[in-house]
C-alpha cells in the first residue's frame, strides 16, 4: 500500500462553469457550450454580458463570491452552505484517539479520478482551506500520475480533445472534486488520479483510466470511495459495447470486494447525449445515458437545484433579451424558501442525466423500483445539488487565462453532476469514518443497500416542482413537433432539455430515473448506514 503524502500548497459530467472574475464567455447566450465526446472536458459556461459582474451589489447580485465578487443573477454556495442545507454540520461525532469529535471523514481516503489533475492543485487547495476551514489541519493531499504527467507548464495553445487546452478544461474539473470532497469531508485523505487520456471516446481513453484505477486500488485502504466525473456515451462504444464495459467492470469488481465504492456521474444533458466519436458533435436521435454511471458495479449520481434561502420566480420563459442581455423576468427570484427540484436549467439547456442502460439489464437489487421501464439498468441512483444557479464556490489558478480570462486565477462556482459526485463519494466516507470508530468493516457497495430501504428512510424525495407564472404554452414547432406544447421554463419535471425533441424521464414520488431515490439527509444516512451490521 502506497504511504500516505501530505501535501499543502462533460461531456457528461463536466463541470458547469460560471468564471465570475472575467472570463470570456464559451456559450452564446442561452445556448450551452460546444458539443464535446469523449472523456474531454467541455465546461458549460454562462455568458458574459454586460450586468453578469459588478463593483457593487445590486438589486440583482444573488451571488457575492470569498474575494468580493458580485455576481448578477446567479446564487452560489459556501461549504457551510452546503453542509447546513444538507445535514452534514448535524452528522452524529465519533470516537477518535478516545475522544468524542465531529465526524470529518477521518482515517477515510477519497480518490478522485480526473484527466490531466491540476498543476496548481495542491495550492489551490490549501488557499481554500484557508478560506473555509481555517481552524482544521492542513489538508492531506497528493496528486499522482501513474501513467505520467504531460508537464503542460499551466498554458494552453492550440484545440483539440487532448492536449494542454484539454488539460485546462480538466484542471476546472480536477480543482471543483478535491475542493467539494474536502467541503464534505475535510479529515479524509485525497488523492487526485490524474489520467492523461487520447481523444478517441472510449477507445483508448477509458484503457488508460481503468488502468490507473486499478492500480489505486491495490495502493489505497479497503473501503476507499472512487469518484469519476467522466463518462462516454453508451452508443459511443458501438457494437463492442458489451464486450469492452464487461472488461472495464472487472476493475469494479475487484474493488467492490475490498468494499470500495465508485461513484460516477450521470451527466449534465438530461435524456440527450452525443453519439458522434472524436469532434463531430450532435445528439442521439434517442434518450440515451453514458458509462461508467450506468455500470451496475457503479453508484450513479444525478443532479438536483437546490433552492436554500432563495425561490425562483420566473414570469417569462426567455433567458435573454433579443439584444442578447440577460432578461430579469426569467431569472427573477424571491427572498427566503428551501426546495429542491430536479436539475433542469432552461437557459443553456443544461440537466441531470438519467435513463436506462442499452447495456445493462435490471441487476437485483434494481428490480421492481419503475416497472414501466422495463428491465434495463436505470440511473442514477442518488442525486445532490449540480445547477450552476445555485453553484458552488471554488478558487482556482490553474491555466489562469483559460478558467478566469486573467493571469493570476479567480473564485468562481461550479455546477453538474460532477459537483454532485464528489460530494456523495465524500458523505459516504463519514459512513465509513463512523463504522470505523464502532470497530466495523467499511459499508461496502451502496447500491444494494440504498435499494434495500436506506433510499426512501434516509433520503428526501424529489417530486415535480413548479416555479413563477412563466407563460405554458408555446408552439410545437419550436421543437419540431406537431401542435401546442403545454410547460413553462418554472415546470421542473423531468430531464427533457428545453426546446429539445429528445423525450425526458419524469421525475416522480419515490424513485425515478431522472434523481433516483432523491438526495440523501445526511445525518440520517450516516446513522443508518453506520448502524447496519
Amino acid at each position: 500500500m502506497r504511504k500516505r503524502g501530505l501535501a499543502l500548497g462533460a461531456v457528461a459530467g463536466a463541470a458547469a462553469l460560471i468564471a465570475a472574475s472575467g472570463a470570456t464567455a464559451s456559450a452564446a447566450p442561452g445556448a450551452s457550450a460546444g458539443a464535446g465526446t469523449g472523456l474531454a472536458q467541455v465546461p458549460i459556461s454562462a455568458p458574459r454580458l454586460p450586468g453578469l459582474i459588478t463593483k457593487h451589489a445590486t438589486a440583482s447580485t444573488d451571488c457575492t463570491l470569498p474575494d468580493g465578487t458580485h455576481v448578477s443573477f446567479y446564487h452560489c454556495y459556501t461549504p457551510r452552505q452546503i453542509r447546513a442545507a444538507y445535514g452534514v454540520s448535524s452528522v452524529a461525532p465519533i470516537t477518535v484517539g478516545g475522544h468524542r469529535a465531529p465526524n470529518r471523514g477521518q482515517g477515510q481516503t477519497i480518490v478522485l479520478v480526473d484527466s490531466y489533475g491540476s498543476p496548481t492543485a495542491a495550492a489551490d487547495l490549501a488557499h481554500f482551506h484557508a478560506t473555509f476551514f481555517p481552524t482544521l489541519s492542513a489538508p492531506s493531499f497528493e496528486q499522482i500520475f501513474p501513467l505520467g504527467n504531460p508537464q503542460y507548464h499551466n498554458t494552453c495553445h492550440g484545440k483539440g480533445l487532448s492536449g494542454p487546452c484539454a488539460a485546462a478544461g480538466w484542471s476546472g474539473e480536477a480543482t471543483l472534486d478535491i475542493e467539494w470532497a474536502y467541503s464534505i469531508a475535510p479529515l479524509a485523505h485525497l488523492v487526485l488520479l490524474a489520467v492523461p487520456p487520447a481523444e478517441t471516446e472510449g477507445v483508448q481513453g477509458f484503457p488508460n483510466l481503468l488502468k490507473a484505477i486499478a492500480g489505486e486500488i491495490k495502493a489505497t485502504p479497503p473501503g476507499t470511495m472512487f469518484s469519476m466525473s467522466l463518462s462516454a456515451t453508451e452508443q459511443a462504444f458501438g457494437g463492442a459495447a458489451k464486450a469492452q464495459t464487461a472488461k472495464f467492470d472487472q476493475v469494479f469488481k475487484a474493488g467492490l470486494a475490498r468494499h470500495d465504492n465508485f461513484f460516477a456521474a450521470t451527466g449534465d444533458y438530461g435524456s440527450a447525449s452525443f453519439c458522434k466519436q472524436h469532434k463531430q458533435g450532435g445528439f442521439c436521435p434517442v434518450p440515451a445515458v453514458g458509462y461508467p454511471s450506468t455500470s451496475p458495479y457503479v453508484v450513479a449520481v444525478g443532479g438536483t437545484q437546490l433552492q436554500d434561502g432563495w425561490t425562483w420566480n420566473p414570469s417569462s420563459n426567455q433567458a435573454f433579451t433579443p439584444a442578447g442581455a440577460f432578461n430579469p423576468a426569467y431569472w427573477a427570484a424571491t427572498k427566503g424558501g428551501h426546495s429542491q427540484a430536479v436539475w433542469n436549467e432552461s437557459w443553456a439547456p443544461i440537466g441531470t442525466g438519467g435513463g436506462a442502460s442499452v447495456i445493462y439489464s435490471q441487476p437485483s437489487w434494481q428490480q421492481g423500483v419503475a416497472p414501466g421501464y422495463g428491465n434495463r439498468r436505470l440511473v442514477p441512483d442518488t442525486s445532490w445539488n449540480a445547477a450552476v444557479n445555485g453553484g458552488v464556490d471554488v478558487y482556482i489558478t490553474a491555466y489562469p487565462k483559460y478558467n478566469c480570462g486573467n493571469t493570476t486565477g479567480c473564485w468562481t462556482f461550479f455546477g453538474g453532476t460532477s459537483a454532485a459526485t464528489p460530494q456523495t463519494a465524500a458523505l459516504t466516507a463519514l459512513v465509513n469514518a463512523a463504522r470505523a470508530a464502532r470497530g466495523k468493516q467499511p459499508i461496502g457497495f451502496l447500491d444494494p443497500l440504498l435499494y434495500r430501504g436506506v433510499g426512501a428512510s434516509a433520503y428526501t424525495d424529489i417530486v415535480p416542482k413548479h416555479y413563477g407564472s412563466a407563460p405554458k404554452t408555446f408552439a410545437g414547432a419550436e421543437l419540431g413537433v406537431s401542435g401546442p406544447v403545454h410547460k413553462s421554463v418554472g415546470d421542473l419535471q423531468d430531464n427533457q432539455l428545453w426546446q429539445v425533441p429528445i423525450p425526458g424521464y419524469r421525475t416522480t414520488t419515490g424513485y425515478d430515473a431522472t434523481t433516483g431515490w432523491g438526495t440523501p439527509k445526511a445525518a440520517a444516512f450516516v446513522r443508518d448506514l453506520a448502524a447496519t451490521p
